[in-house]
């Protein structure tokens, strides 16, 4: 299908790779923004809502006969709502219930008003730690958080709607996703802003665990790129795909990168804390399906997607000295415990 002139509708509109999805929609589509702003910002849609380009409409997608109201007349939706995996670690029932029960609704919503097209952007989570890489389709899916399992659990209610009520649906697992917009405080926090903020300030970065654990870190306009890609491809209705940079890069190698990139290596090291719970030790796509299927192909190195993240964070003129030691150290934790060096 072509995603030109169509009533899109995007859950988690607000959100860090939502907002990013919105910018390429909305030059050519009439995009309808669903965000409850629990992690979302009006700021990242702001300059949308400014010019009247989309509508912006506050819900919770728990809300079954508000989301059966909103999807009316809709061609696509993209399905990015959720609560993120360090919220699940304190909140195992919240999170399942937004994106678990919140994805039922969704699925529930699209079965009565039929949309063209229902793309479910998943996450790598679902697999856990890496049993062989690189991980494609069929790599085993074994979570390791109340995260992980929520996102599986939403993928399982999709391809159900699929298969029984012939709901055309697509699933994406986006890798980990880096760029502007994403959050580098409190439990929405990401490990590559944080460095970023922590060494802007002086601090060394903060790394939970040994730093070998790794990532297949993927620049959110690639990200995005190859969502709706996905959404485009007929031959992906009812089927899963990866999108992801397909390049393996360990924490301690961010690290490094954001030294570099900041001149700090050499001024500052990295600092150590107990490793997170369910951290997955290895992520690393096999993105040939992505490939063959839809012509996917990343375009942006590790390098230059952290010289354009620096770039545009420095861009935003925050007050980035008023952030709290503690508060920069906090991820999972709910109180920062005492590091290891």
């Amino acid at each position: 299908m072509e995603i030109a002139n169509l009533k899109v509708l995007v859950t988690g509109g607000a959100g860090f790779i939502g907002s990013h999805l919105v910018d390429a929609l909305a030059e050519t589509n009439t995009v309808m923004v669903v965000d409850n702003l629990s992690s979302g910002r009006l700021q990242n849609i702001s300059h949308h809502l400014e010019r009247g380009s989309i509508q912006f409409v506050k819900a919770d997608i728990r809300d079954e006969e508000k989301m059966n109201q909103l999807l009316q007349g809709q061609d696509l939706v993209f399905h990015l709502a959720v609560q993120c995996l360090r919220v699940s670690l304190n909140e195992p029932f919240m999170v399942h219930e937004v994106n678990s029960t919140g994805t039922l609704n969704l699925c529930m919503a699209a079965l009565k008003n039929r949309p063209q097209r229902f793309v479910y952007v998943s996450s790598s989570e679902v697999y856990g730690t890496a049993k062989r890489v690189p991980m494609d389709e069929e790599h085993p899916l074994e979570p390791t958080t109340p995260y992980g399992a929520s996102k599986l659990a939403g993928e399982a209610y999709v391809r159900a709607c699929h298969l029984t009520f012939d709901l055309p649906a697509v699933i994406v697992r986006p890798f980990n996703t880096y760029g502007p917009r994403e959050h580098w405080s409190g439990p929405y926090g990401e490990v590559l802003p944080r460095f970023v903020v922590r060494v802007l300030n002086g601090q060394s970065p903060v790394i939970f665990g040994d730093g070998e654990q790794t990532r297949d870190f993927t620049e959110v306009r690639d990200t995005v790129r190859g969502i709706i890609q996905a959404a485009e491809g007929d031959a992906l209705v009812g089927a899963t795909v990866n999108v992801a940079a397909g390049q393996e890069v360990s924490i301690n190698q961010i690290a490094h990168i954001v030294l570099k990139e900041l001149d700090q290596e050499g001024q500052l090291s990295p600092i150590y804390m107990v490793p997170r719970p369910g951290d997955v030790r290895r992520h690393w796509a096999d993105i040939s399906k992505a490939r063959r299927t839809m012509n996917f192909q990343p375009r942006i190195a590790i390098e230059e997607g952290v010289h354009h993240y620096i770039d545009w964070l420095k861009a935003q003129n925050l007050d980035l000295q008023q952030l709290r030691r503690e508060e920069l150290m906090q991820n999972w934790l709910a109180q920062p415990k005492e590091a290891q060096v």
